[in-house]
């Protein structure tokens, strides 16, 4: 089995890759080898790889830069993702496409479920929200996967900027009001695994199609995922400092986050089975592998 995933360098794609066997292979690719915004390269991606099923891990994620490359981030995340999409269907395959909290106000009471009201408050929001309306119109076989928070040994992410400020000043200042759900990238990997075993070992059972939320179990504020990183750091003899809670108010950036980022995993977990692990246990693997 192939497949075929788009967004080579990415924490999600490299997880990918590191799972590959022979017998069950992860493609992952990146511009020049596939570039999601020329349906030419799509097509001859798939033509050379011959995949089962196509994995969008590509976005533009650079939240507060989107604010002044609106098009940009339209580009890749919603033209892109629909090129991808409509190119997989062409080719008869399905397409598990990765999308995010931010396509919610973040104003809600509690978590927040996959049949709750959309409301993006910035450009990154926005345009993940028209990826997955493309993604679901060019491709009948599509599973939309909103995760968050995503950390790994890979490339840049929060964990791996706290080891770096503990490297260099003994207080590091974060965020308390602001909640969600630590996500660890071979977890979601693992969880995108689950879903190729269900998609393409019943491919006419319409109940992997659509619409879910994949996130680390638990939740917490980024103060506390910090404290944590910090904590298990420290036992490894790491680099660790001591966390300063702050308001968002005291941290002004270009583009609003949700202040409630917490994801609803129930139809997640009863559909395909695999409940991703606590947050925390992410983060002692991280580690580990750092």
């Amino acid at each position: 089995m192939i497949i075929l995933v788009a967004g080579g360098s990415g924490q999600v794609a490299q997880s990918l890759a590191a799972l590959s066997t022979p017998e069950h292979r992860f493609v992952a690719l990146g511009r020049p080898d596939l570039d999601i915004c020329d349906r030419t390269s799509i097509e001859a991606a798939i033509t050379a790889h011959r995949p089962d099923a196509v994995i969008n891990a590509a976005a533009y994620t650079a939240v507060d830069k989107a604010e002044q490359e609106a098009d940009l981030a339209f580009a890749v995340n919603e033209t892109g993702a629909g090129n991808l999409a409509s190119v997989a269907h062409q080719a008869g395959l399905p397409i598990l496409h990765l999308s995010t909290d931010y396509v919610f106000a973040g104003n809600k009471d509690g978590s927040y479920t996959e049949d709750d009201p959309v409301d993006p408050q910035s450009v990154y929001g926005r345009s993940k929200l028209a990826g997955e309306i493309a993604v679901a119109s060019a491709n009948p076989r599509h599973v939309i996967l909103r995760t968050a928070w995503v950390f790994s040994p890979y490339g840049n992410n929060f964990l791996k900027t706290m080891l770096r400020l503990a490297g260099d000043r003994d207080v590091v200042r974060v965020v308390a009001d602001q909640w969600g759900s630590p996500t660890y990238a071979p977890d979601i990997a693992n969880g995108l695994a689950a879903v190729l075993r269900k998609a393409l070992g019943a491919p006419s059972d319409p109940s992997w199609c659509g619409t879910f939320h994949m996130t680390g179990d638990g939740t917490c504020s980024w103060a506390d995922f910090a404290q944590e990183i910090f904590r298990q750091s420290a036992t490894r003899g790491g680099a660790s400092a001591r966390v300063e809670p702050i308001p968002t108010a005291e941290y002004p950036t270009p583009a609003k986050r949700p202040a409630n980022s917490r994801l609803d995993n129930t139809r997640f977990n009863a559909v395909f089975g695999s409940p991703l692990p606590a947050w925390q246990d992410g983060v002692k693997r991280c580690l580990a592998a750092l």
